[in-house]
């Protein structure tokens, strides 16, 4: 089990926030597939099974290209589900191993959200990335938005974090909200997740992602309130274990005000920010200046950081902590906004 005491914990608590950090991680996303054999009634993410062009490495191998010198530390794969049972998993798997082998080459720190995964699987993916994620969504099995959703049946994903912790890898998860779960749901799940990280000590975030409707999607449930998330994340960091980072997404937060709420709250990271959301796309992030002038205003230092957080680099496999070492020397020396940016927030 991981020493926690090692874990850089996030700063939660006490009136005052002057000089407290809030963390991103400067990201693209390559989708080696959109087709989803899953039907959430939510999603603005999927296409049928057979209605996509899979990503080729040479069109990935062009963007990563483009990224040098961008300031591009993590490159997410986020995919589409193919069912266990096609013929089309197999190079679903070997296609997703070979976009992180290629970006750990173009000196990238890889992070893979890919579904459920066979154990099988994240051995494979252990190799290749600097962390995994897979989002809990909810503990509930009855919510109608997964009626046609196997695997988002909350055994199958509880059963992911426990396998990544017996298998040692550093881990991000997580809660979608407003998708027809209830406050005690909430409690539930996080609950769920202290457990398993109480056991292995393997989960570095927790987002708790507020549901937003888009261009594509059919569900037409109540709603997720924005001033119900600052609850949610007071919720959640009385529930998680400390070393445990709260993240939210800043495009599905859209006044600066709730935004600022939900970082009193307790709320410390704003996960990967990227040029496009692609589970979200009907909501772009804001730019970069615009999100530090909006902190730093408020008393919040933005910072960037790895996919991967520095408790867990001993975890590594050996090709993925060589790339690892070279951006946290990178950011090793103190930072500070830039001339421009500091004389406009005074």
């Amino acid at each position: 089990m991981l020493d926690l005491s090692r874990v850089d914990r996030p700063i939660v608590g006490g009136d005052s926030h002057e000089n407290a950090v809030i963390t991103y991680s400067p990201a693209f996303t390559l989708v080696p597939t959109y087709e989803c054999f899953n039907r959430c009634s939510y999603c603005n993410f999927r296409v049928d099974p057979g209605q996509d062009r899979w990503l080729t490495l040479t069109t990935a191998q062009a963007h990563l290209e483009n990224l040098r010198g961008q300031g591009v530390r993590e490159i997410l794969i986020l995919s589409g589900e193919v069912h266990p049972a096609s013929a089309r998993r197999s190079p679903l798997i070997r296609l997703i191993y070979d976009l992180c082998q290629l970006a750990l080459d173009y000196g990238f720190i890889p992070h893979t959200n890919a579904g459920p995964l066979s154990w099988a699987e994240m051995e494979l993916f252990r190799d290749v990335n600097g962390s995994i994620g897979l989002m809990l969504e909810q503990m509930r099995s009855d919510l109608p938005v997964h009626r046609h959703a196997p695997s988002k049946d909350p055994q199958v994903r509880s059963q992911q974090l426990v396998w990544a912790g017996q298998l040692q890898i550093p881990f991000t998860t997580g809660l979608l909200l407003g998708i027809g779960e209830t406050p005690q749901d909430w409690q539930d799940t996080l609950e769920a997740i202290a457990k398993i990280q109480d056991q292995y000590g393997h989960i570095q975030e927790v987002i708790l992602q507020p549901h937003r409707p888009g261009q594509t999607q059919d569900y037409l449930g109540e709603a997720f309130l924005p001033e119900q998330l600052p609850e949610v994340i007071q919720l959640a960091r009385d529930i998680l274990p400390s070393e445990i980072a709260i993240q939210i997404p800043p495009n599905l937060v859209a006044d600066p005000q709730w935004l600022l709420s939900c970082l009193q709250a307790g709320a410390r990271d704003l996960g990967g920010l990227v040029p496009k959301d692609e589970v979200n796309p009907d909501y772009p992030h804001l730019h970069l200046d615009q999100l530090q002038l909006l902190l730093a205003d408020q008393g919040w230092q933005l910072q960037p950081r790895l996919a991967v957080y520095p408790a867990y680099d001993a975890w590594l496999a050996p090709q993925v902590k060589q790339v690892v070492e070279r951006h946290r020397k990178e950011l090793t020396a103190p930072k500070t906004l830039p001339e421009k940016i500091q004389s406009e927030a005074r």
